[in-house]
């Protein structure tokens, strides 16, 4: 099992959001750098653990915790000339982006980037590197924990 952090635009899906759903899952679309898109591939399995963490907000941080639900399949958001994420050069032949379902497994409360920040054993964690702009991120297993224990 691994564990990842993934961010959300609450404007476009938050926690909430999410919790609202159909079976509280969502496909995990848009996701348009390689790197990203490679861990979702290549390496996300079913029952991965995810921090869903809200971005490009007020106050951006871990909102709650879900689980992968589904394996990589092609993103349909490439293929919708009418979609802010259309691919002209993906074909359904050779897609280029792939997406991950997540279903949501708790709410839990906010724990900010700031709060983050403020524990050494968190240090390391990519999301507090300076550039780091990846919209998911694995985490180490221990990071994964201490956060849980901050819930």
């Amino acid at each position: 099992m691994r564990y990842w952090l993934m961010k959300s635009e609450p404007s476009d899906v938050s926690i909430d959001d999410l919790a609202a759903m159909p079976d509280q899952t969502v496909a995990w679309y848009g996701i348009r750098n390689y790197q990203a898109r490679n861990f979702m591939r290549d390496q996300m399995e079913v029952g991965d653990k995810v921090l869903f963490y809200h971005s490009s907000c007020a106050e951006p941080g871990v909102a709650g915790l879900a689980v992968v639900s589904k394996k990589a399949y092609p993103d349909e958001t490439q293929f919708d000339p009418g979609n802010k994420y259309y691919d002209a050069k993906a074909t359904r032949e050779s897609p280029r982006w792939m997406n991950v379902d997540v279903k949501l497994a708790r709410k839990t409360r906010l724990v900010s980037i700031k709060e983050l920040r403020n524990h050494p054993e968190l240090a390391s964690m990519r999301i507090l590197q300076k550039g780091n702009r990846l919209s998911i991120t694995p985490v180490d297993p221990k990071e994964y924990n201490f956060i849980l224990g901050l819930l």
